[in-house]
């Protein structure tokens, strides 16, 4: 068993996400850190990848800094360990397929299992596919989150019910990215997705101020954050640690308020 579970237990979870080896391995690990410091209760680390299909230009530019400075998925791996040198905090990797495969599947999922990696979200790995990594996961005790978007109530339901870990319910069609409004109709979406399971689910794509953390924090279980903290890290470079702590402290007080 995984500890996502854990993350949900104190309140309206909050969720952040970097992408690894931006600005540094290093500072990865120190940001990590400072991120559960401030309250956040579940970490994605974000797989550097050259063609992140699902993201927009700030956590596209992460990924190409991170790459700039060669980092490797061993590079990932190496950043876990020393976070689970300090803390239990749930972590998710967030990461597209390709760097999975290559990798090996089994030698991956074993070296989750073996560092404490909780989960695995792949934003271009269809729902109908999912088997392809589905069984070894398991076998790691990794979760494989399933991502839900504003689509026909038949597929959110159908995604729904074969869902683990948690469910990260896209707010908005599109790529990530910071939005002044989400105009999706959540309530409705949720209510679909909690007529067949019962785990928590956790909103994301375009969250990036208090008063928006207040209002899905009202009526999900977790908010997402990504581009604000990565915005966060491309502006402060090797000194966002403070500024990361102040930001992820705020939303996480707005997203139970």
């Amino acid at each position: 068993m995984s500890k996502i579970a854990n993350a949900f237990k104190n309140g309206t979870a909050f969720i952040g996400f970097l992408t690894a080896g931006d600005p540094t391995v290093e500072k990865t690990v120190e940001y990590i850190l400072a991120m559960v410091d401030a309250g956040c209760d579940l970490v994605e680390i974000g797989i550097p990848f050259s063609d992140p299909m699902a993201e927009g230009v700030v956590i596209q530019d992460a990924n190409v800094r991170a790459l700039k400075h060669n980092t490797t998925t061993d590079d990932v791996f190496d950043i876990v360990r020393e976070v689970r040198k300090k803390t239990d905090v749930p972590l998710v990797f967030l990461t597209y397929i390709n760097p999975v495969f290559f990798y090996g599947y089994e030698k991956f999922f074993r070296k989750c299992r073996e560092l404490g990696v909780d989960g695995i979200i792949s934003p271009d790995l269809p729902f109908e596919e999912k088997g392809e990594i589905a069984d070894i996961a398991q076998e790691n005790g990794v979760d494989v989150i399933s991502l839900i978007a504003p689509t026909s109530k038949q597929r959110i339901q159908k995604i729904a019910r074969d869902a683990s870990g948690f469910i990260y319910v896209v707010s908005s069609l599109g790529v990530t990215g910071m939005r002044s409004e989400i105009k999706t109709d959540l309530n409705a979406i949720l209510s679909d997705i909690r007529e067949v399971t019962d785990l928590p689910l956790a909103v994301g794509f375009g969250i990036n101020t208090p008063q928006q953390a207040q209002n899905i924090g009202k009526i999900a279980d977790g908010v997402i954050v990504g581009s604000a903290i990565v915005k966060i890290i491309e502006n402060h470079g090797e000194n966002a640690t403070e500024a990361l702590k102040e930001y992820v402290s705020g939303m996480k007080k707005a997203a139970n308020e």
